[in-house]
């Protein structure tokens, strides 16, 4: 066997070790991702029958879907938070992280107490919340000498749902925000000092080019997981709240659907248009961070 055949067959024993490596990764992501959402694409074009039994009903779930009044609502609820949280999120977000990241005593304890609601329990945070939301004696309307039903009136309730979304999500973009700043060189900003930039010329011409890939990553994660809002609806609110149709997002009215109502094939369409909505905006995102994201410092 010469040098070269030698090297083919070391290359060849490489790669299937690398194969072998990522099996198990790649066995997970089809038994625990890719089957799941083959069954679930099959069952949007059933009607449950019960205990794991379908019938193949063709397009009529989402015939149904899309003439249902509620399913519409629901959708430009997901849409309406998306617009609420994501912008204010990812400022804030990148507000603490520039705080975080100058020269400033505490600053370990500062990034724990930012990342702490984190790692809270949804439910404890949610409950929190409601009391402070409460509209007869929660301390929000009593410190604004107000008195707002903020869950219970269909004007504010998506809004306080947002506000815990932006509270409960904000440490940990700016985490990662504050990674991305901390990669910057200060060479940048020191030859700006002597070209006589602001600090304002310096944020938007070194800063943010420098981190837009952190930024945009934070982005897509930040809008997909609020276009997935379930939890924070489910446990602020319950089915004899009034505005309960004014605030449940595409996954609440899937929880419904399958869960409440037994309706399993017409919740797995909310399904199937839910990730229809994640890849057109995500597909829009990567087209349009081209004008944007700069990969090349």
């Amino acid at each position: 066997m010469n040098k070269g055949q030698k090297l083919s067959v070391a290359a060849r024993r490489e790669e299937n070790w690398g194969w072998f490596m990522i099996a198990p990764t790649i066995i997970g992501l089809i038994i625990l991702n890719l089957w799941p959402f083959v069954q679930t694409l099959y069952a949007s074009f059933c009607e449950h029958l019960g205990f794991g039994h379908y019938k193949f009903i063709g397009l009529q779930n989402y015939i149904d879907m899309f003439s249902n009044v509620e399913f519409w609502k629901a959708t430009w609820n997901t849409v309406f938070f998306c617009i609420l949280t994501v912008p204010v999120g990812i400022a804030l977000a990148l507000f603490v992280a520039i705080l975080l990241n100058a020269k400033v005593k505490f600053k370990g304890g500062f990034r724990t107490i930012f990342f702490l609601p984190l790692v809270c329990a949804p439910a404890a945070v949610a409950m929190v919340w409601r009391w402070l939301f409460n509209g007869e004696y929660g301390i929000l309307n009593q410190m604004l000498g107000v008195k707002i039903q903020w869950i219970t009136d269909p004007k504010t309730a998506i809004i306080a749902i947002a506000i815990v979304s932006i509270w409960s999500s904000i440490g940990y973009d700016a985490v990662l925000l504050l990674a991305g700043l901390q990669n910057i060189s200060k060479s940048y900003y020191e030859a700006a000092d002597i070209d006589g930039a602001s600090k304002v010329t310096q944020f938007f011409h070194i800063t943010i080019p420098m981190i837009s890939p952190t930024l945009f990553s934070v982005l897509i994660m930040r809008l997909m997981a609020s276009m997935k809002v379930y939890d924070l609806i489910y446990m602020m609110a319950d089915e004899t709240n009034p505005a309960l149709v004014d605030m449940q997002s595409l996954m609440y009215l899937f929880y419904r659907s399958s869960f409440v109502s037994g309706e399993r094939g017409y919740g797995s369409a909310i399904v199937i248009w839910t990730v229809f909505l994640i890849g057109a905006v995500t597909i829009i995102q990567f087209i349009g961070q081209k004008k944007w994201v700069n990969y090349d410092v």
